[in-house]
């Protein structure tokens, strides 16, 4: 019988043996095929071969073609191998037994025996072996085996979504099968550190998720969690579904148990919802919505706790966080922020960087930028904020700060205007405070500046003219209505050096840029005007070139006085990066400074220069980086501030700081020692250290042990802060997180981020896909 092409043909690639019942047709040669190229894909009507090969091969390509021995069958995206198969012609369909290697999509499965369907691609395997690659593309290659033993982790690892085993694995069309009495895990073989044991696992690999119904998560053959649902992620992307318990304990909440409930609602839509059981206190409900529109974004924040049994009341927290695009180039913002009570944070918080805090923002912005005339440019800030006060230590009591219903600023500038750069700044503020005096601030400070530069320098003189006017409410204060007019003349020049040298055989540019500002402002009396928002600055490399002390508009100091700096760099003329950087000011005064705050006299006698400051910073050393500064008082020959800190990190996971700070003004001398550092094969140690040695106490203490078992890691991380004067809350985490899957116990990854500056994560493999939100527009 003659072989003739059917609706789906069978190209026999190579015959080692021809049996009786099939010849060769006259005109068709028999060649060795390699690969499959420009396969059609079966939409657009021609016929997608089948390509059979093996050591021997007999039947009837009308009905059935047998294979022996090292058989392989390909077609389009699939490719299978076996020691027999057979193949019907009539139905298109596959029988495989003996070593059964199926390659299909991103996934790969061994078994003993196969029935597969080519036109629907389904098909049965039984006692199979299953492999889930999270980036595969494409045909996979039959003759190249499936490397999961190679060394290298980088190549691998991200590309291994999961493998596992089953009694009987039914293929149910493109990218997607269904797993009996299955064992799934995300570790590399030879590791089988934790699994997922469930009756039935689905994989939607185009979908990239994977649901196992009645589900156990067992580690080290110990059952941790179990499910009669549970639906995880095969690559990064987001998923609705439970989170993994979270577990810890404090001393002021007692022990506490999260349940998370992530809901990805839609690609710019999601909501997190947390229950939070507190042993002490009760049972707290956490709310997270997030969205994103191409004219607007935000995050609402809700959570309530009904019934606090320490506190015998209830207590809320509610934070919005709100942009938007409006019309014709307007846009607006909300941060608002409330808490039910000053306690709040210190006692349900975990973290220094909220129970610390003491003011909370409510604002709400609008905005416009633009362009003006020929050539210039615009910006409008329309505010409303106000402010809640949390009077956590009545040992420290608080003053708020002034609300502003509104604020208006308009800036403007304009280049090249009369010879000159015209910069206008202006501003009107309507000040309330519930018990401080109260008023309106209408200011406006049209200023010109004249840049001459060259590669060599620059100079840069500058004039302004700084009005400011004031409206007080007489029902809060006896002062009067007063204005202040105050001309402002400024001029800033430096000089560029620089040099080829090396150092320690290395390449360098090495430059010298000595910079001089010299300011000029007239005196006036600021006594009878009310002081809003003012504050002394403090002296350093930020400040030290400005024209004004002062913070805000509410005081502007005479000035008299002549500023004298220098920076010098070494720059890498390969890469341009800037290795090491240094700098030196200082500030002379010409006249005696009078303007002052309220309630501080003035000091007519004060000394003729500023406090000397100097700064290194930079890469020390290989893999070592320090930053140095130094205030130091010239007249009296005292520091009075520094700070040193370094930060030795020769490579990922490997991390240490330690950081000194002092200042004789503030009262503050601190340690702040940091690190992570591997101890022991898989083990690394973890930990932060802020002491006050002028309070002889930490404020912080951070403490715990990281182990990297390759596809899971284990945390155990105790943490100590000062909320107040008198009190600190005392807080252990134990974390389990098993890649890609889910975690299990307290989040003590967020605790690290926030006291280890640097820290790196050892296993980056096992981020939950809700840490990501990338939505689409």
């Amino acid at each position: 019988m003659t072989p003739r092409l059917r609706k789906t043909p069978i190209a026999l690639a190579l015959l080692c043996a021809l049996p009786a019942a099939v010849h060769a047709a006259p005109g068709v040669a028999l060649r060795m095929q390699t690969s499959i190229a420009g396969l059609p894909d079966g939409k657009s009507g021609v016929p997608v071969p089948i390509y059979l090969e093996g050591d021997r091969m007999q039947g009837h390509s009308e009905r059935e073609t047998e294979v022996l021995g090292n058989a392989r069958a390909r077609s389009r995206g699939q490719a299978i191998a076996a020691d027999w198969m057979r193949f019907d012609t009539r139905y298109n369909e596959l029988t495989a037994i003996g070593n059964v290697h199926l390659e299909q999509g991103a996934y790969v499965a061994e078994g003993v025996r196969l029935r597969y369907d080519f036109d629907t691609e389904r098909g049965v395997m039984e006692r199979a072996n299953y492999f889930i690659n999270a980036r595969a593309t494409g045909n996979l290659p039959i003759v190249a085996p499936v490397n999961t033993t190679s060394t290298n982790n980088s190549t691998i690892r991200p590309l291994l979504a999961g493998r596992g085993t089953a009694e009987r694995i039914v293929f149910e069309g493109p990218g997607q099968f269904l797993a009996e009495q299955s064992r799934f895990t995300t570790c590399e073989p030879g590791n089988d550190a934790w699994n997922i044991q469930s009756k039935t696992l689905q994989i939607y690999q185009d979908q990239g998720v994977g649901i196992a119904r009645n589900a156990t998560v067992e580690f080290k053959d110990t059952p941790i969690f179990y499910a009669p649902y549970f639906s995880f992620p095969l690559q990064r992307e987001r998923k609705s579904g439970f989170l993994a318990p979270h577990y810890g304990s404090t001393s002021t909440s007692g022990f506490e148990v999260t349940a998370p409930y992530y809901w990805n609602i839609a690609p710019n839509y999601d909501l997190t919802i947390t229950p939070r059981a507190l042993t002490k206190r009760g049972l707290q409900l956490r709310n997270d919505f997030r969205y994103l529109q191409p004219n607007y974004s935000g995050d609402f924040h809700y959570e309530v706790l009904a019934n606090d049994r320490a506190a015998e009341r209830s207590r809320q927290l509610l934070a919005l966080k709100h942009t938007q695009s409006l019309w014709n180039g307007w846009t607006g913002s909300l941060d608002l922020n409330k808490v039910s009570d000053s306690k709040y944070f210190t006692d349900l918080s975990t973290a220094v960087g909220l129970t610390s805090q003491t003011f909370l923002n409510r604002q709400g912005l609008l905005s416009r930028a633009g362009t003006w005339g020929n050539g210039g440019t615009y910006t409008f800030n329309g505010l409303v904020q106000g402010w809640q006060t949390l009077q956590t230590d009545p040992l420290a009591p608080l003053t708020p700060p002034y609300s502003r219903r509104p604020q208006l600023t308009l800036a403007a500038q304009r280049f090249n205007t009369f010879g000159g750069d015209l910069n206008v700044e202006s501003s009107y503020t309507d000040f309330d405070h519930p018990t401080l005096v109260r008023g309106k601030r209408i200011v406006a400070y049209p200023s010109m500046t004249f840049p001459f530069q060259s590669a060599a320098g620059f100079i840069t003189p500058k004039f302004g003219l700084h009005t400011t006017r004031y409206f007080i409410d007489p029902k809060t204060s006896t002062l009067a209505d007063t204005s202040r007019v105050l001309p402002i003349f400024t001029t800033t020049a430096g000089l560029n050096f620089e040099r080829k040298t090396s150092l320690f055989g290395n390449a360098f540019t090495h430059t010298l840029e000595p910079m001089a500002n010299y300011v000029y402002i007239p005196y006036r009396d600021q006594s009878q005007m009310p002081n809003f928002e003012s504050g002394l600055q403090d002296i350093n490399f930020a400040t030290i070139f400005s024209e004004n002390q002062f913070s805000g508009n509410d005081r502007i100091n005479n000035a008299n006085q002549l500023t004298v700096g220098a920076r010098s760099r070494l720059i890498n003329p390969d890469t341009g990066f800037e290795v090491i950087r240094a700098g030196l000011a200082q500030r002379y005064y010409f006249e005696s400074q009078r303007v002052t705050l309220p309630g501080i006299a003035p000091r007519n006698n004060q000394s003729a220069r500023s406090d000397l400051l100097a700064v290194i910073s930079g890469t020390v050393a290989p893999k070592l980086t320090m930053d140095l500064g130094w205030q130091y008082n010239t007249d009296n020959r005292q520091t009075q501030r520094s700070t040193v800190a370094a930060r030795y990190q020769p490579a990922p996971g490997q991390l240490l700081n330690v950081a000194y700070r002092q200042s004789v003004a503030s009262s503050i001398r601190q340690w702040d020692i940091s690190g992570q550092w591997p101890i022991a094969r898989g083990w690394s140690a973890v930990g932060r250290w802020n002491y006050s040695v002028q309070d002889r106490r930490a404020l912080e203490t951070v403490a715990g042990m990281e182990y990297d078992g390759g596809c899971f890691v284990f945390r155990v991380v105790a943490n100590r802060i000062t909320t107040t004067t008198t009190a600190a809350n005392t807080g252990i985490f134990v974390e389990l997180e098993l890649n890609g899957i889910t975690r299990v116990g307290s989040n003590s990854l967020d605790l690290l981020r926030r006291n280890i500056v640097g820290y790196t994560r050892n296993n980056p493999y096992a981020a939950r896909p809700s840490e990501y939100f990338v939505p689409e527009r």
